[in-house]
């Protein structure tokens, strides 16, 4: 069976900087009948076990580490002894929700994550957080962006460890240069594309400089 992409939608809380939001979160699965990878755990551990169902989880890769994409992240490793992978920047906003757990690996810029015949690339992608990601998978099209691109603009930038020009500066330069077809799969929300977000995006690049 080919390799393919499931989303499964979550429910949770955000909290950061003495707020509490209530937020539906976007887990994308990637794998075939055997194997499986999970792009950000957020919320509920055994839906996604349910999701993943009898493959074999390889890892757990965190495109950033506010609570709402990481709060399953243990519980699904411990249960299938995935590895949990988050980019270093990140570990401080890690600390804030799992103190007493370490990460299982560093992810770093220009590292590809092999799932099920799928190659993923992680591109280093700061402003939405520090340590924040995208993977993209030029076989499949496909670009998991977390929370720095979404359908109309990029991530929130209002809040700790987020900076506006450096997330402007992330888009521009690793995301827009990719084809515009590319399918912009986003931590929250509905998929978009490279091409039909780059219009607008100017718009922000001008603002962000």
């Amino acid at each position: 069976m080919a390799t393919r992409v499931e989303r499964l939608v979550t429910s949770g809380q955000f909290s950061l900087d003495g707020g509490t939001w209530d937020v539906d979160n976007n887990v994308w699965i990637i794998g075939d009948d055997h194997e499986a990878v999970v792009i950000d755990a957020a919320h509920d551990a055994d839906a996604i076990l349910a999701a993943v169902g009898d493959r074999r989880l390889t890892a757990v890769v965190c495109t950033h580490a506010h609570n709402d994409h990481i709060g399953a992240a243990p519980a699904l490793a411990d249960a299938t002894g995935a590895t949990i992978w988050l980019h270093p920047d990140d570990l401080p906003l890690w600390k804030m929700t799992h103190p007493d757990r370490d990460p299982g690996a560093h992810l770093a810029d220009g590292q590809v994550i092999e799932a099920a015949g799928a190659d993923l690339t992680v591109l280093h992608t700061p402003g939405h957080a520090p340590g924040a990601v995208c993977l993209y998978e030029p076989g499949l099209g496909v670009l998991f962006t977390g929370d720095t691109l979404f359908q109309g603009g990029p991530g929130a930038t209002g809040r700790s460890y987020s900076h506006f020009p450096t997330i402007i500066d992330s888009i521009r330069d690793r995301l827009l240069t990719l084809p515009p077809e590319t399918k912009v799969l986003t931590g929250h929300g509905d998929p978009t594309t490279i091409g039909a977000e780059a219009p607008h995006l100017q718009e922000w690049i001008t603002r962000g400089h």
